[in-house]
């Protein structure tokens, strides 16, 4: 955006300010992935669990889905404080330690819930003709007397796993894939 650093301090601090919730959970899941490693023992927090089995972190999914990290350890990052890593497939496209921390495994786990919520749209669509899906959109090919209403219905549908989740769908029809 062409922001200097100055510039974006205030605007990620006010950003925190006003999302307190996403803030609080993005540190309740480090502590509790810090600890699983630590002292091998499950953890949970917000209705998701962590395990260490042979060398592995495994994070559990509402959905039942498991993310897997592998060799995980407490190491130190670059501002001198604890951080966690683990071996996957970093920037050079081969296997090398990587590091992460609350806010990044929340993403993967926000990242993964919203993949098992399209599938189960995409389970509950399973008598239509599914020709793609690109993040949280399913492209179908149909008869154009098909409702788009009912599609939407089936899409906004909330998985047992997710009782209370909000969950609304909308859609267009058109005689070619184009983003909306």
């Amino acid at each position: 955006m062409g922001l200097e650093d100055e510039e974006l301090k205030p605007l990620v601090n006010a950003w925190r300010h006003t999302n307190p919730y996403i803030v609080k959970f993005w540190w309740d899941v480090d502590r509790v992935v810090k600890d699983c490693i630590k002292n091998r023992q499950s953890q949970e927090t917000h209705s998701i669990k962590f395990h260490y089995k042979s060398g592995m972190l495994f994070i559990v999914l509402p959905s039942g889905r498991q993310l897997a990290y592998v060799k995980p350890r407490i190491g130190e990052n670059i501002f001198g404080g604890e951080s966690v890593t683990y071996e996957g497939v970093g920037g050079t496209k081969k296997w090398e330690r990587l590091e992460s921390y609350g806010p990044k495994f929340v993403e993967n786990i926000v990242q993964a819930i919203s993949r098992d919520i399209l599938m189960f749209s995409m389970q509950a669509l399973s008598t239509c003709r599914i020709v793609a899906h690109v993040h949280d959109e399913v492209i179908i090919e149909a008869n154009p007397a098909m409702s788009l209403e009912v599609v939407c219905q089936q899409m906004s549908k909330v998985p047992p796993w997710a009782k209370g989740l909000l969950l609304d769908a909308d859609g267009y029809e058109c005689d070619f894939y184009q983003k909306d």
